[in-house]
């Protein structure tokens, strides 16, 4: 079975570690006609396109940033930034094995019984956050008055923003998608109309403690699938430094465990192939790793400039430099 951690002590760029499991991937597809490896192939092809090819995403980040001065209008009081980003090459080939784990497990639970080849495949259309964009507000202390709540008032302002970034995205090319929370779990403080857009992890938590509001779109011009977080100063610190990112890694690990427990090895090979690629990502010593432009001493001391582990490709989009963007000879 061909992982990716066959490819990250080669010394290479991103990109050609890239080239080269993409097309190993493919060649072993066709040997064992796995339609899995094969679609898994075609997802890595979307990385490599975000990388090589990336006009499309000055003209989106352009339109995003249409918002961003839209707000320096109506909240002159409030300081917010804008981050953008490609997902890094681990946490996308992560995020790809745990989707398949899951759903299998899933299937399996429920019915009893393994899912479809196609039926795998289709459920790995949902995987739409390649590209992101978070809008992260606080309100200066400076600004209140007296009695005023600040993080009251920071949520007012949160949703109010939530309201009017689906229609003004869609005025600029994007169609808003529906996310599939159920009524039950939509905001009290979003209209009608909005609220079936949003992922309400405010209002409705995950186990960690994570909030957010998160809203999918697809970017009619650039063809691709964008999603937008919006949180407060507080509810972001939590996710990238607090508790919420330390109990997200540790409860995935202790879930994964559990899945392999209740699932026999042997008994669905696309299983076994996404939990074993999983765990090696999981338990790689990164201050073993050997690809350009990456050094690690340990998990938490690392310089990560190429997008392999932590880093991320910032938007507006930034071209590699001539090395970095080499292609395979």
């Amino acid at each position: 079975m061909i992982t990716l951690n066959d490819y990250l002590f080669s010394g290479n760029t991103v990109l050609k570690i890239l080239h080269q499991y993409s097309e190993d991937l493919k060649e072993h597809a066709k040997t064992t006609h796995n339609s899995i490896d094969f679609a898994h192939s075609n997802f890595l092809i979307q990385v490599i396109e975000l990388l090589e090819h990336n006009d499309f995403l000055t003209s989106q980040s352009q339109r995003i940033k249409e918002f961003y001065k839209l707000m320096t209008l109506e909240y002159p009081f409030l300081a917010f930034t804008f981050k953008g980003r490609i997902k890094s090459l681990i946490r996308a080939e992560e995020k790809f094995n745990w989707y398949i784990l899951r759903y299998i497990y899933k299937q399996y639970e429920a019915k009893g019984e393994f899912p479809s080849e196609a039926e795998i495949k289709n459920n790995l259309i949902r995987f739409r956050d390649l590209i992101a964009y978070r809008v992260v507000i606080s309100l200066p202390v400076c600004h209140l008055k007296n009695h005023d709540d600040r993080e009251k008032m920071e949520l007012k302002y949160l949703y109010e923003i939530a309201e009017i970034l689906p229609e003004f995205l869609e005025e600029r090319g994007f169609t808003a998608e529906v996310s599939g929370f159920t009524t039950e779990q939509s905001s009290i403080y979003l209209s009608a109309n909005v609220k079936q857009y949003y992922r309400d992890y405010i209002e409705f938590p995950r186990p960690s403690g994570y909030q957010s509001l998160h809203i999918t779109f697809y970017d009619n011009i650039a063809r691709c699938y964008t999603e937008v977080q919006l949180r407060t100063k507080d509810m972001d610190d939590y996710a990238e430094i607090g508790a919420a990112n330390h109990f997200n890694y540790e409860q995935n690990q202790e879930s994964n465990r559990s899945k392999r427990n209740f699932i026999p090895e042997g008994e669905c090979i696309y299983f076994d192939e996404a939990y074993e690629r999983l765990m090696k990502l999981q338990k790689l010593d990164l201050s073993k790793v050997d690809v350009n432009m990456f050094k690690a001493y340990s998990d938490n001391l690392m310089n990560d400039g190429c997008g392999l582990f932590r880093g991320r490709q910032i938007l507006p989009f930034e071209h590699l430099s001539r090395f970095q963007n080499d292609i395979l000879d």
